[in-house]
């Protein structure tokens, strides 16, 4: 599934089929066929003419496997999927169309969800019921199949191919589940399997994985190596664990914060620059947040939140962001500071972001001296070598502030920066439009930062790991 990031719509089409099979003996040679022959009914369920797609917010229903049917009549089998838009009602009220092009900004593609159903009423035919009674013992199992595929295509592409390839996904996608079903049944005992989708580099692509539930990535290590070849990704970074699962644009995030609120900046006008920024997902951690009060002094704290979310965003570590006090007996843990410093209200600096990300997240980080802030305007090779090439956030420490550097546009022929700012200093709600019309996330020049104090940058490092 391979798209254009110009011109592309993603069909998303989400739905749950029950598997069911009944198993004489479990642990016998005939198990697997016989859960083969339930992946296969399934199949062919929604290969028959049965299965219908309902376009969610809107009135379209569609017959994928009847030549082409749709309940509205300007929708044929020759309309281009682009055609879809305009009959599906967005969250204000108007169409995809409109929408389409808010979301072009932020994705590259516009998302068409579609359900799947089936009719369930057919013409009586003259046949009698019949009853057959099995006196062997057997075991009887039941499980939910939450379907999740997506197809993506160009505008252009017609509608009847788009329901061609779906109905094809689908069955691919039961193929799949199989596969993990067989693989991590042990007896009559059955894993679900669960669909993630994920967007892999160059070119620019969304994939599927299947996973079964309640298996943590560590054990899915092996797994992940032979996707990594299948798709020739890097073997040093993860692009397949759970958390790196692609977030569709039309899909809030349920915990409230905000994520990337830079991707809504222009970027700077500095001639010949070239920008430099935090590659992946983070959290916007600031003061008063989750209701902890640390206006004055948690600036650090909260830099290091962000940080902390950015590796778990990547799947690099699957613990929960810390707390203030889970950073202050890290540190005391360590031998770093004494236990009376566990619910203080005790600035922390660079050197403790360091030692904190070590003890509970395993991550290293470099740390650059910079004897005052006059110096910061030198260090743009520096910078950008680092988001090229580690792209995590930076936190700063310097004078009682710190902030989060999340990229720079440099220069390299006139040496000119501009910085790309988080600020913890925020004491406000997530708002998004306050928060990048009042500079809290921003572009700042080197003026930005006290010329006299000196500052400590920790610059953290990636595992490499997948």
């Amino acid at each position: 599934m391979v798209y254009s990031e110009e011109c592309a719509i993603i069909f998303r089409l989400k739905g749950i089929l029950e598997f069911a099979c009944q198993l004489d003996n479990p642990n016998g040679s005939q198990s697997q066929s016989t859960i083969s022959k339930g992946f296969q009914g399934l199949q062919s369920k929604v290969s028959s003419k049965h299965i219908v797609f309902t376009v969610c917010n809107s009135p379209i229903l569609i017959w994928p496997n009847t030549g082409f049917r749709s309940s509205m009549e300007s929708l044929t089998e020759a309309s281009a999927c682009g055609d879809i838009l305009q009959y599906i009602e967005s969250d204000d009220g108007g169409s995809k169309k409109t929408l389409k092009k808010k979301d072009k900004k932020r994705s590259g593609h516009t998302v068409v969800n579609l359900k799947l159903l089936f009719e369930v009423t057919d013409p009586a035919g003259n046949e009698a019921p019949s009853l057959i009674r099995v006196d062997t013992q057997q075991h009887c199992v039941k499980m939910p199949l939450h379907l999740d595929c997506v197809l993506s295509v160009t505008t252009d592409e017609s509608l009847t191919s788009v329901c061609t390839g779906l109905v094809e996904t689908l069955r691919k996608q039961l193929a799949d589940m199989e596969e993990v079903v067989q693989r991590y049944r042990k007896g009559s005992s059955f894993l679900v399997p669960q669909p993630f989708h994920f967007q892999l580099p160059e070119p620019a692509r969304l994939t599927t994985v299947i996973y079964p539930a309640g298996v943590p990535d560590s054990q899915l290590q092996a797994i992940r190596e032979d996707l990594h070849r299948k798709f020739e990704l890097p073997s040093d970074r993860p692009y397949l664990r759970r958390a790196n699962a692609y977030h569709f644009p039309d899909a809030a995030y349920k915990d409230g914060y905000l994520r990337n609120p830079h991707i809504h900046l222009n970027p700077p006008n500095i001639e010949d620059a070239k920008l430099y920024l935090v590659q992946g997902v983070y959290i916007y951690h600031h003061y008063m947040q989750d209701r902890v009060d640390d206006d004055g002094w948690g600036c650090a704290y909260r830099s290091l939140q962000t940080i902390c979310s950015w590796f778990q965003h990547q799947g690099y570590v699957e613990t929960a962001v810390p707390t203030h006090m889970q950073i202050q007996q890290a540190l005391v843990d360590v031998g770093d500071k004494e236990p009376r410093f566990v619910g203080s209200r005790q600035w922390i600096g660079s050197i403790e972001v360091q030692v904190v990300l070590n003890q509970l997240l395993g991550v290293t980080s470099k740390i650059l001296f910079v004897s005052q802030g006059s110096e910061l305007a030198t260090k743009g090779r520096e910078l950008a070598n680092h988001f090229q090439t580690e792209g995590t956030p930076v936190m700063i420490g310097g004078g009682v502030l710190a902030h989060t550097i999340l990229g720079v546009a440099w220069s390299e022929n006139s040496g000119q920066i501009r910085f790309l700012i988080l600020d913890p200093h925020y004491t406000g709600g997530e708002d998004l439009q306050t928060i990048t019309d009042k500079g809290w996330c921003g572009w700042k020049g080197p003026e930005f930062w006290d010329q006299n104090a000196y500052y400590n940058l920790c610059l953290p490092q990636r595992p490499k790991t997948i």
